[in-house]
């Protein structure tokens, strides 16, 4: 089907980049609210969003005596909070960062939460913290359904990948400070100490992030030196050769300033295939990756999962 419920959305980052850039402020809120009260899993995979047919979710957090649950309504443009017996929520509307920051305080209080975060935005240049940032900041709800359908689209893909592999996999989640999709993949082996540096976050943080051997993939929907939504994939530490090593489909690419193989959204959106032509540039520079650090690929890879379908084990 190619009709307009289930295409792929056109995406032009110029058109919607201060509203991405307001979406991207308030989800690390959200997800600073996470992180607060969660205790710490691998990775930093306690603190990522997950992708919902609606928008955004944190998943149950551990606040007081009741779960809550923060959820970015990203089609009725709301933002929801959640506890057994309580529903409380307001508009996603143009707004300041610090509004946000007010308005999702009073309805954490409401729920009997206790919003104490760090209050400085991460890996974001030069941000002001969040309750110092009062710019007025637009809201193009048609654009940000738009993100929402391409993130349904995306993480689709992601899952399906996810599944061809035995080894140590991430969750299929957003990472509020980078604003991007993810999903990783882990040799089995340790890596050398990150070099840190990253602008906006803690070494202690980025280190204990690639503590071990990764091949990761992700989207994100523009900024950050790149002015359209992409792809991309790489490797830590980054094997020698990998960015002589070709990947499919033909429009990707290597950057060598990000170190990392990029291909556009809008090469997939338009291609025959959308689906088979991610799926062909994660299975690529994954086997890039793998291949020339020489992972044990026998031992960690098996078929795509199929429903219903047990994978299959062999006698020994």
């Amino acid at each position: 089907m190619n009709d307009a419920s289930t295409a792929w959305p056109a995406l032009p980052y110029p058109d919607w980049a201060e509203t991405c850039a307001a979406l991207h402020r308030w989800t690390q809120i959200v997800g600073k609210y996470r992180l607060a009260h969660t205790p710490w899993v691998n990775h930093s995979w306690h603190a990522t969003l997950y992708i919902t047919p609606r928008g955004l979710t944190t998943g149950p957090i551990s606040d007081g005596p009741l779960p809550i649950t923060l959820s970015f309504d990203l089609r009725a443009h709301a933002l929801i909070g959640e506890t057994p017996h309580q529903r409380e929520q307001f508009a996603l509307e143009a707004m300041s960062t610090a509004d946000f920051l007010e308005r999702t305080t009073a309805l954490v209080d409401r729920l009997g939460g206790r919003m104490d975060i760090h209050g400085t935005p991460n890996e974001i240049p030069d941000a002001r913290p969040f309750a110092e940032d009062r710019a007025p900041r637009p809201y193009d709800r048609e654009a940000v359904e738009r993100f929402h359908t391409a993130l349904t689209h995306i993480e689709r893909v992601f899952q399906q990948f996810r599944t061809g592999f035995l080894g140590k996999v991430s969750p299929v989640h957003l990472f509020w400070g980078s604003f991007d999709v993810a999903v990783t993949r882990f040799s089995g082996r340790g890596a050398p100490p990150h070099p840190g540096g990253v602008p906006g976050l803690p070494d202690d943080v980025t280190r204990e992030a690639y503590s071990h051997e990764v091949s990761s993939a992700g989207f994100w929907p523009g900024g950050g030196g790149v002015d359209e939504p992409m792809f991309y994939s790489y490797a830590y530490p980054t094997p020698q050769g990998f960015s002589e090593r070709s990947a499919a489909p033909a429009a990707a690419r290597f950057d060598s300033r990000l170190g990392e193989f990029l291909l556009s959204y809008e090469a997939v959106r338009t291609s025959a295939d959308p689906e088979g032509e991610l799926m062909r540039f994660l299975q690529s520079t994954y086997e890039a990756a793998a291949d020339l650090a020489g992972w044990d690929r026998a031992a960690l890879e098996c078929a795509t999962g199929i429903p219903r379908k047990p994978r299959a084990v062999s006698a020994g």
